[in-house]
């Protein structure tokens, strides 16, 4: 029996993965208003080895709670070096704009990034690439995740440059995993469009290879001098 496919939020941890994300920023701008910046970068740091630590002891995959420490730690020595708490989130500005970057190169050299980890994943590999719908398909995909890396640097540069540290916070939560969610959702409709195109088109080869007879076969019987035989 095959297991169900997750959804884009699955994917991502679900909602527990979102709260996970959510609570070192959180634990961060609270202490930042109240205790200053090295208490705040303290707090995130502490938060952040504390999640590891439970889904270490409830047995959860180490990956994204690995990640967002490493995130948390960079982020933190951003605003250590910067002296300001705001700094706390240049590193998300920083490597959303080379996402974005990276994406909008691969869609004009015709390898639309998103395909080629939609293949890396799935292990479908390359072969969407040889046919223009899927190339297309996936084209949009990968430009909906750089609409989506644009935006979060127009609106987190712009908080940043106005120095609203709590409505960062919030913009960065809001604009994280859930509209990510909804780009992947792009991503899943070109995958699966694709494949079935692909998976049409192979089948279709094959029917047309499996209807052709070579003309030997319905050749009437003859000796080895040519006649027909008896």
């Amino acid at each position: 029996m095959t297991e169900p496919k997750q959804t884009p939020l699955e994917q991502l941890g679900g909602t527990t993965g979102l709260v996970y994300m959510m609570l070192p920023i959180v634990a961060f701008v609270l202490a930042n208003s109240s205790l200053g910046l090295t208490a705040a970068i303290c707090a995130a740091v502490a938060v952040a080895l504390a999640i590891s630590v439970l889904r270490l002891v409830r047995k959860e995959s180490l990956q994204p709670a690995l990640s967002g420490l490493f995130g948390v730690a960079v982020a933190s020595f951003v605003a250590w070096k910067t002296g300001s708490a705001k700094g706390f989130f240049l590193t998300g500005i920083w490597s959303n704009l080379a996402l974005g970057v990276l994406f909008l190169l691969s869609v004009l050299v015709r390898r639309p990034l998103a395909g080629v980890v939609w293949g890396a994943l799935t292990g479908t590999g390359t072969s969407w690439l040889k046919d223009k719908p899927s190339r297309r398909w996936f084209d949009i995909a990968t430009l909906t995740l750089v609409g989506v890396f644009a935006l979060r640097v127009a609106v987190w540069q712009w908080l940043y440059d106005e120095d609203r540290t709590g409505w960062l916070a919030v913009a960065r939560i809001a604009m994280g995993y859930p509209l990510l969610a909804l780009a992947l959702l792009v991503v899943l409709w070109a995958g699966r469009r694709s494949g079935r195109r692909l998976k049409a088109l192979a089948g279709a080869g094959t029917s047309s290879a499996s209807t052709e007879c070579p003309a030997a076969s319905t050749a009437e019987p003859r000796d080895m001098e040519g006649l027909p035989r008896a």
